[in-house]
């Protein structure tokens, strides 16, 4: 039975407790991982848990780590991560870029020795909740993903997200990878025993295939967004690599490429990116964000090829989901289910989702 927001947070917060992590951020990691699985993101929350638990055991993610600055100006700040998860790290950047933005117009924050942060769209919309344009996006720790032409992994999911404040209080929310699909969609297939769609992911040879474990242990790839030449993945691939130059070449962390990326003896090293802009710099207050809801009401006034399924903006998804969830529960699938209730045993965290 799904259980409820509350509890689902909950769960998640009393396992990151039992690993060891300060009640703050504890805290912070939560609440990004269960904003994921309330808003339908069901590849960046609960179902982390099991591949933080591998960091954590490795010593690849320390659980005691704080962010700090080191370097800044009033409109930038390199944060070094600690080699934590990167949700806390995350969450401090993002809001040191706010916090200058809100002052100086705009404003960038970049991170290296952190891990994966959760997913993006949520730096990005806590800048649209200050009522500021917020841009986020990550390298990436999984090198699984070969270049247009090519038949070796070279680069991640490498995730990028956009959001922008509506006078209706309605934000644009766009958070997506530049492959196909995020590689936790692909391993929600595998946790259920469920083949993957068409296009997601080439075995070892470059050919379609539908076995989820075929990019994670069978030498495949995941398909960069567009999933052929014919079908122009350059696209994808121009997205990730400019992602990788935001993130890794700009705050200095491991380039995704380097042989030392998955070899580092002191944890992880990828690198995030943020960006805050306050729209008052080019528009009188209000003005930037009556024409976004404008905007969007546009184009989800759209005739649509079917009535059933009417045109939706980006973040129009999230928003139904959250909603239902929020009234219904969130679902966790068995298989992923029993994983974690084994890593709260081990933690000896309370088991709250029976």
């Amino acid at each position: 039975m799904p259980a409820s927001y509350e509890t689902h947070r909950a769960q998640l917060k009393a396992i990151l407790l039992g690993w060891g992590m300060p009640e703050d951020n504890a805290e912070i990691t939560a609440d990004v991982l269960s904003w994921a699985d309330l808003h339908g993101v069901d590849s960046h929350g609960i179902s982390m848990i099991p591949g933080y638990d591998g960091l954590r055991r490795s010593g690849r993610a320390k659980m005691d780590a704080r962010p700090k600055v080191v370097r800044e100006t009033p409109v930038s700040a390199l944060i070094d991560g600690g080699g934590g998860l990167g949700h806390v790290p995350g969450h401090f950047a993002m809001s040191v870029a706010i916090d200058k933005a809100k002052k100086s117009g705009m404003a960038i924050s970049a991170v290296h020795t952190s891990a994966h942060f959760g997913a993006a769209g949520y730096y990005s919309l806590m800048a649209a909740k200050a009522g500021l344009i917020g841009i986020s996006c990550t390298s990436a720790s999984g090198i699984q993903v070969a270049p247009t032409f090519g038949k070796q992994a070279r680069l991640g999911t490498d995730p990028w997200s956009f959001a922008a404040p509506s006078a209706d209080g309605v934000p644009f929310l766009l958070d997506m990878a530049t492959t196909t699909v995020a590689a936790g969609r692909i391993r929600n297939k595998a946790n259920e025993g469920l083949p993957t769609p068409d296009g997601w992911v080439l075995d070892s040879e470059g050919r379609p295939s539908n076995d989820p474990l075929v990019a994670k242990e069978k030498g495949g790839f995941l398909t960069s967004l567009g999933g052929s030449p014919e079908n122009s993945s350059y696209k994808g691939y121009g997205l990730a690599v400019m992602v990788n130059i935001l993130a890794s070449c700009l705050s200095g962390a491991t380039l995704i490429t380097d042989p030392m990326h998955t070899k580092k003896p002191q944890g992880m090293d990828i690198g995030h990116f943020f960006m805050a802009i306050n729209p008052n710099l080019f528009r009188e207050e209000g003005d930037f964000q009556k024409d976004v809801a404008r905007f969007m009401g546009d184009l989800r006034g759209t005739r649509a090829v079917d009535a059933a399924q009417p045109v939706m903006v980006a973040g129009d998804p999230q928003w139904k989901n959250a909603a239902k969830r929020m009234q219904d529960g969130i679902p966790v699938g068995p298989g992923l289910l029993n994983q974690v209730r084994q890593i709260a045993q081990a933690a000896a965290a309370p088991w709250l989702l029976d």
